[in-house]
C-alpha cells in the first residue's frame, strides 16, 4: 500500500468517525431540548405538585436544573455516555435497568419479523420482477398496497379475533403464560432462547405460540416494503446490458437471475433490510400495545402517558442509537458488496 493510499484510507476513516460523533451529538441535542421545551416539569413529576417550595427547589438543584443551559447539556451528555438516563418515575428503577429488561422482548419480536419479511419478501420481489405483469407481480403489488394502507393496530386486533379467539391456533397477548413465567431464569432475555437453553420445551412451544402472531404481523409489513423494493431493484438490473450479454453467452436464466442480477441488487437492498429492521425495533409500539408485548415500545408508551420523561428520552436515545448503528452497518456492508465504493 502506497503512502497516498494509506493517507486516503485514514482520511476516509476519520470522516466516518466524525460522522458518527456528530450524528450522535445531534441525537443527544434533540432529545435534550425536547426534554426542556415540553410542558412537563420533571421536578413536579418526581415530588408532586403539592410539595413545599423548599423541597421543589432542593430537587431542582439536585437535578442541576438551576444551572445554565449549556452546563445542563454537558451534564446530560456526560451521564448518557455513562449509561445513566436517570430514574423512572413510573417504576422507581434506573431507566437503563428498565430498558435492559424491556429491549430483549422487542429484539425477539423484530428479529422474527425481519426474518419473515426478508426471507419471503426478497424471493417474492425477484419472482415479481421476472414475471413482470403476471399474476405473481400483481399479487405482490396488491400485497404491498395493503401492507401500506391497512392500519397495523386494526390488523392486529382482527388477527387476535380470528386466530386466537375463534380458531384457537395461537396463544393470546403477552410473551408467555403465567404458568411458565416464574419458572424460568432469564439468561438472555430472549424467551425462545432461554426456554431452549433450559430444556423447557413445553414453555418453548408456549412462547412460540405467543410470538408467532405479532411476529408474522410485523413480518408482513416489512415484507410489503422489502418485496416492493426488491422488485424495483431487480427490474433495474434485468434491464442492464450485462444481462443481455449473459443471455447471449447461453447462461441459464436461473443463473442470470440469482447469481448475477440479484447479487448486484443486493447492494442497495442491504440498506433497505437494515433500515426495515431498525424500523421494526422502534416502530412496533402499536403492535406491542395490541398484543400486550412487554417490549421497549410499550415501555415508552406507558412512560409517555405517565409523563415519565426520563424513561421516554432514554428509550428515544436507545432507538436513535439503533438507527445510527444499523445505518452504519449497512454502509459498511454496502462497501464490502460493491467494490466501486471502496477507496483505491
Amino acid at each position: 500500500m502506497t503512502q497516498a493510499q494509506l493517507s486516503a484510507r485514514l482520511n476516509a476513516l476519520g470522516r466516518f468517525l466524525l460522522v458518527i460523533v456528530l450524528t450522535y451529538l445531534g441525537l443527544l441535542a434533540v432529545t435534550f431540548f425536547i426534554g426542556r421545551v415540553i410542558p412537563v416539569d420533571p421536578v413536579l413529576a418526581i415530588v408532586g405538585d403539592r410539595a413545599p417550595e423548599h423541597v421543589i427547589a432542593r430537587v431542582r438543584e439536585e437535578l442541576g436544573l438551576n444551572k445554565p443551559l449549556w452546563e445542563q447539556f454537558y451534564i446530560y451528555v456526560s451521564k448518557v455516555l455513562q449509561g445513566d438516563f436517570g430514574t423512572s418515575v413510573l417504576t422507581s428503577n434506573p431507566v437503563m435497568q428498565d430498558i435492559r429488561r424491556a429491549f430483549p422482548a422487542t429484539l425477539e419480536l423484530a428479529t422474527v419479523g425481519i426474518v419473515i419479511g426478508a426471507g419471503i419478501g426478497v424471493p417474492l420481489g425477484v419472482w415479481a420482477a421476472v414475471r413482470r405483469g403476471g399474476l405473481v407481480d400483481q399479487g405482490v403489488r396488491i400485497m404491498g398496497l395493503v401492507g401500506y394502507s391497512v392500519p397495523i393496530f386494526w390488523l392486529g386486533l382482527m388477527a387476535l379475533v380470528v386466530f386466537y379467539a375463534k380458531l384457537g391456533w395461537v396463544s393470546g397477548p403477552g410473551r408467555i403464560d403465567v404458568a411458565y413465567e416464574f419458572t424460568l431464569t432469564p439468561v438472555t432475555g430472549l424467551m425462545l432462547l432461554d426456554t431452549a437453553l433450559a430444556g423447557e420445551w413445553e414453555a418453548f412451544r408456549n412462547a412460540f405460540s405467543h410470538l408467532i402472531l405479532p411476529g408474522a404481523l410485523l413480518g408482513y409489513f416489512s415484507l410489503a416494503y422489502i418485496s416492493r423494493m426488491t422488485r424495483s431493484f431487480m427490474l433495474n438490473e434485468l434491464a442492464q446490458e450485462y444481462v443481455v450479454a449473459a443471455r447471449a453467452k447461453g447462461l441459464s436464466e436461473s443463473r442470470i437471475i440469482w447469481r448475477h442480477a440479484l447479487r448486484n441488487a443486493m447492494v442497495p437492498l442491504v440498506t433497505v433490510i437494515a433500515l426495515s429492521y431498525a424500523g421494526l425495533l422502534e416502530g412496533s409500539v402499536l403492535t406491542e400495545t395490541v398484543f400486550a408485548w412487554p417490549g421497549l415500545g410499550l415501555y415508552i408508551t406507558n412512560s409517555l402517558q405517565n409523563a415519565d420523561m426520563n424513561a421516554v428520552l432514554g428509550g428515544t436515545i436507545i432507538v436513535g442509537s439503533i438507527f445510527i448503528g444499523l445505518n452504519l452497518l449497512s454502509d459498511v456492508l454496502y462497501r464490502l458488496l460493491d467494490p466501486r465504493t471502496r477507496i483505491k
